[in-house]
């Protein structure tokens, strides 16, 4: 499994909050399981307990994202390493799946958690996988979502960093809004102007004698 996926866990957990919206899909220790997905082993070993671990985790990496969306690098890199050190992992090399062409171990890097804890897993992974993202593609590639009221966090891995929306839907949204926008001031211009000239012409306009 490459570094990089493990940037996604963070996502993940992050995007279970909707400040703005005040919305909180993790409620229950089946939401907490459903942020393991693949890994079923681990997501097995969550308790109740595990819920207000993982929202605690959560505000310190959206704390992250945020940092990094407003420009500040090196608090984000501060927040950041704060969790590395708080939940270490070690890397190692694993090849538990064949390759197919010449059934020879598939070696790749794995990252071994040495957790209390579900939650001390995730965390471990995730802060991980970020760090990597960060160190590899810069802080500005962890962005917060630009279309009012979504705050979801993203992994900028556009080749011109231009991403600014967490998803399609949501750049739709922005688009559509910009668009009427747009619309409403040039109608309210053209209103304008033509109120200017219908001025302009009973000023100008010859009085009777």
């Amino acid at each position: 499994m490459e570094l990089a996926y493990y940037a996604d866990y963070a996502v993940r957990l992050v995007n279970t909050e909707e400040p703005v919206r005040n919305k909180d899909s993790l409620t229950s220790v089946e939401a907490v399981r459903d942020l393991f997905r693949g890994s079923q082993q681990a997501a097995r070993r969550a308790t109740d307990a595990d819920v207000t671990r993982f929202r605690s985790v959560r505000t310190r990496l959206r704390a992250i994202f945020e940092a990094a969306d407003s420009g500040d690098e090196t608090l984000a890199v501060d927040l950041l390493n704060s969790l590395l050190l708080e939940f270490p992992v070690s890397p190692q090399i694993s090849g538990h799946e064949a390759r197919k062409d010449d059934g020879r171990p598939d070696w790749h890097m794995h990252l071994a958690e040495h957790p209390s804890n579900v939650t001390a897993g995730y965390a471990a992974t995730a802060s991980m996988g970020l760090a990597y993202h960060l160190t590899e593609h810069g802080a500005d590639r962890l962005g917060l979502c630009q279309a009012p009221p979504c705050r979801n966090a993203y992994l900028d891995t556009s080749t011109n960093r231009s991403r600014r929306y967490c998803s399609d839907r949501c750049a739709t949204r922005a688009n559509v809004a910009a668009y009427r926008a747009r619309k409403r001031l040039e109608t309210e211009r053209s209103a304008g102007t033509g109120r200017t000239a219908e001025n302009a012409q009973d000023i100008t306009a010859p009085t009777d004698r």
